[in-house]
């Protein structure tokens, strides 16, 4: 599963979460190579249980837990590159996983895409019931008045998600093929994020229209504006690395391929936008073959 998250400053969130916000933050205990199991434990936990929770990160009332305040990655605006000067911060910046309601969000889609068989061997409750539980979640979090700060995928990374971060400041930790040390990230100042994806959309659209790359990077930009303008946005491969040998994983060019497309529309240089998306096939068309068999 592969991340984007937004890092917020502690003064945006609500006044009332901030002292409960700042002593997680003293406490952090997660970090990115932590996190993924983390986030699988506290699933498991709420599914297999004699009593199952609907959601992760909730009581057995279905109220949310503490842990849905305590849960967050914390990062330090010295560690976010920012080579144009935009402010970030004050630290510390603070993720909250909202494990509960990102577990909503993908609820509500299975809810509304699993076929009548699918749903009724997986859901235990009415998918009226689990549908209405969804949505009331999703009518705000816990941490923040808008939006969740992390949205993810499996198997791939949406390539618009690269437009994002300067392809230079990539963070590459090579490790055995399992280890928690093993990371691919970016890290890029909310200012610079919303300007690269404002100028990404702008020339996708007038070149794809309004489908594809171009909805996914609308989509992504609103989701942007949602957060406080001196966050942080961290792309991270998460346990995509697992997937990847040390060959692929020093090599990848993902995010400068990426770049470069947007440089070629801009430049109307159809020869080098059609190369680079050879080079995104063949690297990311190994995990569609993994996805498929899965």
């Amino acid at each position: 599963m592969a991340y984007l998250r937004v890092y917020e400053p502690l003064s945006s969130f609500d006044a009332a979460l901030i002292p409960q916000l700042t002593a997680a933050a003293s406490a952090a205990r997660l970090d990115l190579g932590t996190v993924s199991e983390h986030e699988r434990e506290m699933w498991l936990t709420s599914q297999f249980p004699v009593r199952r929770s609907l959601l992760p990160g909730e009581r057995r009332d279905g109220t949310p837990s503490a842990s849905t305040v305590r849960d967050v990655l914390v990062l330090d605006p010295a560690d976010v590159p920012n080579p144009g000067g935009v402010t970030v911060g004050p630290g510390p910046l603070i993720c909250p996983l909202d494990v509960r309601a990102r577990s909503a969000a993908a609820l509500a889609g299975f809810v509304t895409s699993a076929s009548p068989a699918l749903l009724a061997e997986s859901v235990p409750v009415s998918v009226d019931r689990v549908r209405a539980k969804a949505l009331e979640v999703l009518g705000g979090t816990e941490s923040h008045e808008h939006g969740v700060h992390i949205v993810s995928t499996t198997w791939t990374v949406p390539l618009p998600w690269f437009c994002l971060v300067d392809p230079a400041t990539r963070r590459v930790v090579v490790s055995t093929r399992n280890a928690a040390e093993r990371q691919v990230s970016w890290r890029v100042a909310m200012a610079d994020a919303r300007r690269r994806a404002a100028r990404a959309h702008s020339l996708a659209t007038r070149t794809f229209g309004e489908e594809g790359p171009s909805k996914v990077l609308h989509d992504t930009g609103r989701w942007l504006e949602q957060f406080h303008p001196h966050s942080a946005v961290e792309l991270d491969y998460g346990g995509l690395v697992q997937l990847l040998d040390d060959e692929q994983l020093v090599n990848d060019s993902s995010a400068e391929d990426v770049n470069a497309i947007v440089e070629a529309i801009e430049a109307g240089d159809a020869a080098e936008m059609a190369a680079r998306f050879d080079k995104l096939r063949d690297f990311w068309g190994q995990l569609a073959v993994r996805e498929r068999f899965n």
